[in-house]
């Protein structure tokens, strides 16, 4: 049985087999300010810990059966999501709002008060009028999110993340970007963020506040302006890493 301290908070974590929801979720387990946290996703993240409860989800179309594993949860950093190109439009549409619409209406009826942190993207498009599906449909689904009337609620809208870790790119931009990663940092700083120093933040947001408004929006310059302290010695890539 998990107990935790009167001042720890449980977080939720959705997503946490995918490139920023693992080092979410390493990361939280990590901090001694979480007492719990319970990730959701559709496979197994292969890690054990005793903080860890992992929930097997396959339809997030239909969050109701979560309602259980999302009561008495004090955050939640949800980063499910998919790779324009890597399937087909109607599925992007689905995945990027529906399913971030239904797992965010059970989470606000099982845990009123939980705070929220939402992977966006550079130039999502609240209005609705940009040309790349990507943008319109995570500007749809931040509206939703703020429709739904979360005490606290951030938006992450990261620009080119960097991957750290080696992996197989989803496609050529992103295999093209991860070379030129060295060059493209010193040239446009605020064009880019690591996958570990965006999660980081994520969670750190969402369960301690930073000193941030109850509310806000953070843009790439603003999520390096959270993680700042780190980037002196976290800026090359990752060499010998353990």
């Amino acid at each position: 049985m998990n107990v935790r301290a009167i001042d720890q908070k449980r977080l939720v974590i959705v997503g946490a087999t995918g490139m920023v929801g693992s080092y979410a979720l390493r990361y939280a387990l990590d901090q001694p300010a979480i007492g719990r946290v319970t990730a959701i996703s559709r496979r197994t993240n292969g890690i054990s810990h005793p903080k860890l409860n992992e929930v097997l989800h396959q339809d997030f179309g239909d969050c109701s059966t979560l309602a259980p594993a999302l009561s008495d949860q004090d955050a939640a950093v949800f980063c499910l999501g998919a790779y324009t190109g890597a399937v087909p439009d109607v599925q992007l549409r689905a995945i990027t709002v529906d399913y971030t619409i239904e797992f965010a209406r059970v989470l606000r009826s099982s845990s009123p008060d939980a705070a929220f942190s939402f992977l966006s993207g550079s130039r999502a498009d609240p209005t609705g009028r940009s040309r790349m599906a990507f943008a319109r449909y995570k500007g749809e689904a931040e509206n939703a999110l703020g429709a739904l009337g979360f005490p606290n609620l951030y938006i992450f809208r990261p620009a080119y993340i960097y991957p750290v870790e080696p992996r197989k790119e989803p496609n050529f931009s992103y295999r093209f970007m991860r070379g030129i990663y060295p060059a493209f940092r010193a040239l446009f700083p605020n064009q880019v963020i690591r996958a570990d120093d965006l999660a980081r933040a994520m969670v750190d947001v969402v369960v301690g506040g930073m000193g941030v408004p109850p509310s806000m929006v953070f843009e790439n310059r603003d999520i390096r302006a959270l993680i700042q302290p780190l980037e002196p010695q976290r800026d090359a890539p990752a060499k010998g890493r353990k």
